[in-house]
């Protein structure tokens, strides 16, 4: 019983941002077999609507809702449904973002070639895109007095990759970000609102399983090879991997704790590589 209050978020709305990726997704239905009303967020209405099917048929509350984080409107709209439908928002997961191949250097492109509009879009998609849903959300959070940000930052924060300059510097920002919301809504708006981030390391998703493992042998590639000889826990993460770690962050457990980035890497960033 002790535990179960330490980290209950029984009754409790969240907004998932990316809600129809690979990672946000599992996080979606973790928070709602914890008895979360949970609003799955994604420009993929279909994507989303997938999720919220699983989470109703399991039994959780749940909606699917448009939203282009990139839009301040379109988030509106979609808090106002939020909203209707389940109350107030407690809990904002700002899961959207990721990269793209004219953003990334490669044999074929060098990074003296990279397009800036594919770094900007890559940028904005990262930072602007958890910018503008903290603004609308956590607008209702300051007023309230209380509430929890979870950002998605990225093992990129703290050692860039190569390759991928834009999205590197893109994360790097979020968890920056994330540091300096913490600090202005407690002392501008209330100790109550916390923000923190999470920053997975090297997790099989759609956007990144064909530079990690061989799309047709399913072996690792030299990138990922590299990836797990730097990887003391000697493996991939798994979207249930981030579960723990989201639970102790939104939950009375962490009630004080606020502007932190936790890695959830397999000790990646511990390792020198000596």
């Amino acid at each position: 019983m002790y535990l179960d209050e330490l980290f209950s978020v029984d009754g409790l709305t969240a907004a998932v941002t990316g809600g129809g990726g690979v990672l946000c997704s599992t996080m979606a239905e973790a928070l709602a077999c914890a008895g979360v009303r949970v609003a799955v967020l994604d420009l993929r209405l279909d994507m989303a609507q997938a999720v919220a099917s699983r989470i109703q048929q399991a039994g959780g509350q749940a909606i699917a809702v448009e939203c282009n984080v990139l839009d301040k409107a379109s988030i509106v709209q979609a808090a106002d449904a939020v909203e209707k439908a389940f109350g107030p928002v407690d809990i904002l997961i700002n899961g959207a973002g990721g990269n793209k191949p004219q953003a990334t250097t490669s044999p074929d492109l060098s990074f003296f070639d990279l397009p800036a509009d594919a770094a900007q879009w890559v940028f904005n998609l990262n930072f602007i895109g958890t910018l503008l849903p903290c603004q609308v959300f956590g607008k209702g959070m300051a007023a309230r007095g209380h509430g929890s940000i979870l950002n998605i930052s990225s093992m990129n924060a703290f050692r860039p990759l190569t390759r991928v300059p834009a999205y590197s510097a893109a994360k790097a920002s979020v968890s920056n970000f994330t540091q300096w919301l913490a600090v202005h809504l407690a002392q501008e708006y209330s100790p109550g609102i916390r923000v923190n981030a999470l920053a997975p390391g090297f997790f099989l998703t759609e956007q990144n399983r064909f530079l990690l493992t061989d799309r047709d042998s399913g072996a690792l590639t030299e990138r990922g090879q590299k990836i797990i000889d730097h990887t003391p826990m000697q493996r991939f993460g798994t979207p249930e991997d981030l579960i723990g770690a989201m639970f102790y962050l939104l939950s009375p457990a962490a009630k004080f704790v606020t502007g932190v980035v936790l890695p959830v890497d397999g000790g990646f960033s511990a390792y020198s590589g000596v």
